[in-house]
């Protein structure tokens, strides 16, 4: 089997939290793991020691998709073929890695994947989605408020799908994805115009474009989601500043590409 790497970014994360994560993934010993720390001290880089991993230290935080860029450049260096993309606060219950590696090398039009995600009581989270309308996303924060908020979100994020049907999808989460490198080679990195918010929904739809992207429920994780921009306001802004971002890169309310592939995404639902 090609050669697999995987790479973590942390931002003054707990040590329990990151001793948790980093244990689990180094059990593995197939993957080759690249751990990015973009708090300001490197008090996480002493505690991790001599473990088997590649530390890299960032304190001036250059953002998600720029810290896990640079993981990604030394694991293409290194010859890695496939790459997974891990956030901390990830709980692996399976050994994922093999098997959504092995659907990859049996499908070579697939460039990127996600599987299954769980919450804490493990209800399933609903992260593949449609590429969004602007209106969607406030929709989305609104949906309490929205009368017709649960047939919006049915659609948004293809809640009718059958859980144990694999998808092609146009946006899959960046909570933890496996990249094919030599498509990644193609389309680029993540856009490190975003800081953090959009990114994945970037990087989705440009590999979209050229590979399927695959959600995978074979397999699964346990994600512990805390929605830090609805709480937090300086998240607000920053979520907020992406996508805007996003949406002055890919077309606001007139985008037939957008439309187009929703509409080729939802033939894949039951009628």
């Amino acid at each position: 089997m090609n050669k697999i790497s995987a790479s973590i970014v942390f931002y003054q994360t707990k040590l329990s939290d990151v001793e948790k994560i980093i244990s689990t993934v180094l059990k593995n010993t197939s993957v080759a793991l690249y751990v990015v720390d973009n708090s300001p001290g490197d008090e996480i880089g002493r505690f991790l020691g001599d473990k088997k991993l590649t530390y890299i230290h960032q304190p001036a935080n250059p953002g998600f998709g720029a810290a896990h860029n640079m993981a990604i450049r030394e694991a293409m260096g290194s010859g890695a073929a496939y790459h997974f993309i891990i956030n901390p606060d990830i709980e692996l219950n399976e050994d994922l890695f093999i098997p959504m590696v092995q659907y990859m090398e049996e499908h070579p039009d697939v460039g990127m994947m996600m599987p299954q995600v769980l919450n804490i009581d493990g209800t399933i989270q609903n992260l593949p989605k449609l590429l969004p309308h602007p209106i969607w996303i406030f929709r989305r924060k609104l949906r309490r408020f929205d009368p017709w908020g649960d047939q919006f979100m049915t659609s948004y994020e293809l809640r009718n799908a059958n859980k144990d049907e694999i998808l092609n999808v146009p946006i899959l989460s960046g909570c933890f994805t496996l990249l094919r490198l030599a498509a990644i080679r193609e389309i680029g990195m993540y856009d490190e115009n975003f800081f953090m918010y959009f990114e994945d929904f970037d990087l989705s739809r440009r590999m979209h474009q050229k590979y399927k992207t695959i959600y995978y429920p074979m397999v699964s994780v346990v994600h512990g989601y805390e929605g830090g921009a609805n709480k937090n306001f300086k998240l607000f802004k920053i979520f907020i500043k992406s996508m805007i971002t996003y949406f002055n890169k890919w077309g606001w309310f007139f985008d037939q590409e957008r439309k187009h592939i929703n509409q080729e995404t939802l033939t894949q639902l039951p009628k």
